[in-house]
């Protein structure tokens, strides 16, 4: 028992101390920036900070799977709009919206496996909709095509009919395949 309650506390001491080296670690980088906007850094820290924060909620509370699907897309917000304030990546937010629907399916992922203790389908495909649907999206917002959005929608509506009926169909087998194997 006693060693128990010694694990804890040497759990809570380091959380601790990476939650104070984090946030000093911040303070200074904010000091020691000369070109670079002080704001747009501690608006990504912000975002790093709530990351961590649900993670830290995700560990303690019983909703675990929805804190930690918080603390991963809070989390990549930070980093990537961390990068866009270091000037690594050119981001203006009307052309990098998409983004965000990559980062909520990469946080699926994640959370799905935590609940389940393995990848379900209505997860993984769930999380694929929506990275595909992004990487979709800024195909056509970093105008990396010809065409414009509304032409493919012109001339490709039935696609996408097609491939919603195939997300359906592969949840149903998936599903049915389970519901079988319990069965039996």
């Amino acid at each position: 028992m006693r060693q128990d309650t010694k694990r804890r506390l040497i759990a809570r001491l380091i959380f601790s101390g990476g939650l104070l080296l984090l946030l000093f670690g911040s303070a200074f980088l904010l000091g020691s920036l000369a070109d670079i906007s002080r704001a747009s850094v501690l608006v990504a820290f912000l975002f790093i900070i709530i990351g961590f924060g649900s993670a830290f909620l995700a560990i303690k509370l019983n909703k675990r799977s929805l804190y930690l699907f918080f603390a991963a897309f809070f989390m990549l917000v930070g980093f990537f709009l961390f990068l866009g304030s270091l000037n690594i990546l050119p981001i203006v937010l009307s052309q990098w919206w998409p983004v965000i629907s990559i980062f909520t399916g990469l946080a699926l992922i994640p959370s799905g496996w935590h609940r389940h203790g393995t990848l379900k389908p209505r997860y993984v495909v769930s999380a694929v909709a929506f990275i595909v649907l992004g990487i979709f999206l800024l195909i056509f917002s970093l105008d990396v095509v010809t065409f414009s959005f509304k032409q493919f929608m012109l001339n490709w509506w039935p696609l996408l009919i097609a491939l919603a009926g195939l997300v359906l169909v592969l949840i149903s087998l998936s599903t049915r395949n389970k519901s079988e194997d319990a069965g039996r």
